[in-house]
């Protein structure tokens, strides 16, 4: 099978990462990549990793070209996916939208976390959320895909086995969240200074972060009911990598947690949970599509705390993405993602 793929954004962190991994892929190749600012540059001077691997060049994202795609990865800011998925997906050509456009499924709670109108219901109703661990059977069918967000990848594939299994109490659930300074992508902004983010540590969105909703849908799609979530997520001063640190109340002390994600997860290649007194480190998974799990007990409690680290870009973007294309077309689900974690 040789797929052709178009990515419509080519200039963030996202489209590079993709161009990177797909590069590795045995049987998807890149044919068009756009982006408005850079038309007519190749992508290798922009990105200097790729000299001597890719000749592309940027094209705008009109190219006709886009239409003899086997599927399309929009990597691109919020509401662009949501206007332009339709024209593809009519011509049979399959969408992943690394974006949020179609990740809440109420189209008013959307417009409300995002500050515009939703104007694609149908297609929300359509689009399958791109959680390979949680939903791979509707990925396999699909059309367009929502692929999820960085926070949630690594908060859900945390707690999935505690819900689904009703070992918590629901109602008390904190995710406290810390990522690198490439989870706010390539873009001129004073916070992502090196002298404003090095040496420092912060929280943000406390009030409200948009991952918000999308992490608290999920979760209580997973648990049949309400849950009641407080999600705080922090910048820490490195590039890649997210670190979730999530407590909760077990409803029985006594039982081996440990045996639950093991068993959640014995078959599922990108997940690795790590044997009783090893914590996850976001080092360990760098430029790789696993995520790494460990719990802990807080002891004469009823508090269980679970750790879990993915690389943002990877398994919380670029790699994800990859993984439900290669459901989506019938391929082995690790073929171009087999890279472990980069050490130093």
């Amino acid at each position: 099978m040789n797929i052709k793929v178009g990515i419509i954004g080519g200039s963030g962190y996202t489209g590079i990462e993709l161009l990177r991994i797909l590069h590795l892929h045995n049987s998807a190749k890149v044919a068009v990549i756009t982006s408005r600012a850079l038309e007519g540059k190749k992508v290798s001077e922009i990105f200097p990793s790729m000299s001597g691997i890719s000749d592309l060049e940027y094209s705008l994202p009109d190219d006709k070209a886009l239409y003899e795609c086997n599927i399309i990865f929009f990597a691109t800011p919020h509401g662009v996916a949501m206007n332009s998925a339709n024209s593809f997906i009519n011509k049979g050509i399959k969408v992943v939208d690394l974006g949020a456009d179609f990740r809440i499924n109420d189209a008013d709670l959307w417009s409300e976390w995002y500050n515009m109108e939703h104007t694609q219901s149908s297609l929300l109703k359509e689009a399958v959320y791109g959680q390979p661990e949680i939903r791979r059977n509707l990925i396999k069918e699909a059309r367009l895909i929502a692929n999820p967000g960085c926070y949630p990848t690594a908060v859900l594939l945390a707690l999935k086995p505690l819900l689904e299994n009703n070992l918590i109490d629901p109602s008390n659930i904190i995710a406290d969240c810390k990522s690198g300074a490439s989870g706010a992508g390539r873009i001129a902004n004073q916070k992502m200074l090196l002298s404003e983010a090095s040496e420092n540590f912060r929280a943000y969105g406390v009030s409200g972060h948009r991952h918000f909703p999308e992490i608290k849908q999920e979760l209580e799609l997973i648990a049949k009911g309400p849950i009641g979530l407080t999600f705080v997520p922090h910048l820490i001063p490195m590039i890649r990598g997210i670190e979730a640190t999530i407590y909760v109340d077990l409803l029985d002390s006594n039982i081996d947690i440990q045996s639950y994600f093991e068993n959640a997860y014995k078959n599922e290649e990108f997940v690795k949970i790590l044997p009783k007194g090893a914590y996850p480190e976001t080092r360990s998974v760098k430029s790789s599509n696993y995520c790494q799990i460990s719990i802990e007990y807080i002891e004469h409690s009823n508090k269980l705390v679970i750790m879990s680290v993915i690389d943002n870009l990877v398994k919380g973007a670029a790699g994800q993405a990859i993984q439900n294309m290669n459901l989506m077309f019938g391929l082995n689900e690790q073929e171009g993602l087999k890279q472990v974690g980069l050490l130093p």
